[in-house]
């Protein structure tokens, strides 16, 4: 289990944007932080009003993003245009190519976590996917996203390998997580505490603010927990980039 600090990462943006990226993004690279598993990018945005991404291109990637706070604007060639709220989420399918923009649609701060990740095939049609509120506070992981055949996910990702929850608690919760082969979680609020059984000795513990984020390999058992209100997405990852 490889913790890695909210406030250990790579700071980037323009005027009005804000960027803290977990892996090698843009001008930022790490020959030793490309990726995890399938994972390519984790930017943790935040826009003040009015600000935002002017138009640009993206292919054969799976972008998806968690809105954290404030309203987020989307308008792609797709012809889509919402607008997403705190807890919304939005999956765009690149494929052989999209052009998007993305702004702070409030009078408020913008806050968002966009991740990207390998589809399985490159080329095809590009699709996009909005949804409120998928994951409302309660027990137990909540499905976001996945690719893998008979998962009923809000949104469907082009990479069989690859599933994002979220969990979500307005009081204390406990949740058994995924075995997967690569896990990656990232604490979006409150503070959350994992623990991954080690067969060799005592079990592994680590606790998580919001922002800071854990890769673990070879995830079998792995629980997490919180004392009081939080929210954490988890990617499950059964394969990893080539």
């Amino acid at each position: 289990m490889d913790v890695r600090a909210g406030a250990g990462r790579f700071e980037g943006g323009s005027p009005g944007v804000r960027t803290r990226h977990a892996f090698s993004f843009g001008a930022h690279y790490d020959p030793e932080n490309v990726g995890f598993g399938l994972l390519s990018a984790c930017n943790e945005e935040t826009l003040d009003p009015g600000a935002g991404f002017a138009e640009h291109p993206h292919r054969d990637t799976e972008i998806v993003t968690w809105v954290i706070e404030g309203e987020l604007e989307h308008r792609d060639a797709t012809g889509a245009a919402t607008r997403l709220a705190a807890g919304d989420l939005q999956g765009l399918s690149a494929a052989g190519g999209v052009r998007h923009s993305e702004r702070n649609a409030g009078p408020g701060p913008l806050r968002f976590l966009q991740m990207w990740l390998r589809p399985d095939a490159y080329g095809g049609a590009p699709r996009y996917t909005a949804v409120t509120d998928p994951a409302p506070p309660g027990e137990g992981l909540r499905l976001l996203a996945s690719g893998r055949p008979g998962d009923a996910a809000p949104v469907e990702l082009r990479q069989r390998a690859a599933a994002l929850h979220a969990g979500r608690t307005a009081g204390t919760g406990a949740w058994a997580l995924p075995d997967a082969a690569h896990l990656y979680v990232h604490v979006v609020r409150g503070a959350v505490t994992l623990t991954a059984p080690d067969p060799a000795g005592s079990p592994g513990t680590a606790a998580l603010g919001p922002g800071d984020a854990a890769r673990i390999t070879g995830a079998h058992g792995v629980r997490a927990a919180a004392a009081g209100p939080a929210e954490f997405l988890v990617w499950e990852m059964h394969a990893a980039r080539p």
